[in-house]
């Protein structure tokens, strides 16, 4: 039910395209997927997201399960059937949300036990308790549970941290019982080059049908974290779709697939969406902004979503300035949009031999210095 298929890899950096079967599809990598993280896509409908040209689309493990509950889910006979969405879809462990709940949880080396951060209520995770909760909603892909330490963390926390995660990986594949879902594993180890090394290889050797690269994106420099991801990709099993968990901002997109990332994920389309900014071909625009009042062009003339094709840059600037739900979900759709577009031209690119000078460009016109990296992914 599951199968990738590399079919071209960029002869001078580590960019690829290939395509990962699923029972709900085929997804063409390299991709961004949005984020739908209770279900949905906050401010649009499941057909707003598809006109997108969204590929799949992730769900959140911890959410969930506070409200309305995994059980509930399953009842209703899964997260297709409850969002209304037959594409593929990808649940996280939680992991990241429980971690980042700092006072209000309790690591052992049997799980995590937390408090909601709803009502106060004790709860405890575990690599079996994660795994039947994601089972139970029943996504094409689920995540491992693993520990996202902050990037700040020393070496001696970040090493027990990485081994931990390892040996939940491995409980969390003997829980696992579903054959008609892809269990991926994530790579750890924080800001530190051998541990991420030793990480991505100990979980490469376990054998899941796909690799994440977690704990990125988590409050370190953008330097530091393409300097992981150039550290820890030679050393991911090249037959299988990588995954950079909770990167989006089209300057990462652009460079992650130069390191050979086939997907990505972030809520940063939609939430900037909501405070009126829109990402576009020529960088970040705050739609907010009084130059915009009468201004009748497209968000961004080089857009083909539906908010560039019929409104204007004043129309979505009144709405947002009244408040009007409209605005958020005209700027949602671009974002997406503009996202997906940005992947599909660079899968295109690479198809035809013209990835460095798509890099080159497009990050010029977004005003970005592409950052070079010393690793020869022709090898990885």
């Amino acid at each position: 039910m599951f199968e990738f298929e590399l079919i071209k890899q960029c002869k001078h950096t580590g960019a690829r395209a290939g395509v990962l079967h699923t029972p709900h599809g085929d997804i063409k990598t390299p991709v961004y997927m949005p984020v739908g993280t209770r279900a949905t896509v906050k401010s649009l409908t499941p057909d707003q997201v598809k006109e997108t040209n969204a590929q799949i689309m992730l769900s959140n493990t911890y959410h969930l399960y506070l409200r309305p509950g995994h059980q509930l889910v399953k009842q209703a006979g899964g997260l297709h059937q409850f969002m209304h969405w037959d594409k593929p879809i990808l649940t996280d462990s939680g992991g990241f949300q429980v971690f980042s709940l700092d006072g209000l949880r309790k690591i052992t080396e049997e799980g995590v036990e937390f408090r909601s951060h709803i009502d106060g209520s004790a709860h405890m995770f575990t690599p079996e308790s994660v795994m039947q909760i994601e089972q139970d909603l029943g996504a094409d892909i689920i995540m491992a549970f693993d520990e996202c330490p902050s990037h700040d963390k020393p070496y001696d926390y970040v090493k027990k941290s990485m081994e931990r995660t390892l040996r939940w990986a491995e409980r969390c594949k003997q829980a696992k019982t579903r054959e008609d879902q892809a269990l991926f594993g994530i790579i750890q180890g924080g800001m530190f080059e051998d541990l991420r090394i030793e990480s991505a290889k100990a979980t490469c050797a376990m054998d899941f049908p796909g690799i994440a690269i977690g704990g990125l994106s988590v409050g370190e420099e953008k330097k530091i974290m393409y300097r992981m991801l150039d550290v820890t990709v030679p050393h991911i099993t090249r037959n299988k779709p990588r995954y950079l968990m909770g990167v989006g901002s089209p300057d990462c997109l652009i460079e992650g697939v130069a390191r050979g990332v086939d997907m990505f994920d972030c809520v940063l389309q939609s939430r900037t969406a909501r405070m009126g900014t829109a990402l576009t071909s020529r960088g970040k625009m705050n739609i907010r902004n009084a130059k915009f009042a009468a201004d009748f062009s497209p968000i961004d003339p080089d857009c083909d979503c539906y908010a560039c094709r019929n409104f204007t840059r004043a129309y979505v600037r009144h709405l947002i300035s009244v408040g009007e739900i409209l605005g958020a979900t005209l700027l949602t759709i671009h974002n997406i949009r503009f996202s997906i577009s940005l992947m599909e031209q660079m899968r295109e690119a690479i198809l035809n031999d013209d990835f460095p000078a798509f890099r080159q460009e497009m990050m010029g016109k977004m005003g970005f210095s592409c950052i070079d990296s010393t690793t020869d992914y022709a090898l990885s």
